[in-house]
């Protein structure tokens, strides 16, 4: 079962999906999105996405084609986005940020130093 809500702003498309995007499923939200008025952006939230079969693959490739960016904070939803060469979309909170970040505490240990050490 597949869950979609929609916000359409005056320049953003935004598509959440829930469930398991799959089948008719997939061919109605690519059916709904193309039939849409043009936006200047439109961005894909697979935070909730359990399953993609081929068809919803096909149909998140096809809106990468029309110029989507995909929110995948999940390891599946990274891993489709990934594969299928879909772009992220950047956010303030993003986990790609928050795994990068350096887990020094700043606490000026010898072994963080820069200096040789001295015998």
């Amino acid at each position: 079962m597949l869950r979609a809500e929609l916000r359409d702003s005056a320049e953003t498309l935004s598509v959440k999906l829930e469930g398991r995007f799959t089948g008719s499923d997939a061919e109605h939200i690519r059916d709904l999105i193309t039939r849409s008025t043009i936006v200047a952006k439109l961005v894909v939230d697979l935070a909730e996405i359990v399953f993609i079969d081929t068809l919803g693959e096909q149909v998140l490739s096809l809106l990468g084609r029309f110029g989507a960016e995909f929110v995948a904070p999940t390891s599946y939803a990274l891993d489709v986005c990934e594969r299928l060469h879909l772009p992220l979309a950047q956010t303030n909170g993003s986990r790609a940020n928050k795994t990068h970040a350096s887990p020094s505490n700043n606490s000026g240990s010898a072994d963080d130093s820069t200096e040789p050490k001295k015998s």
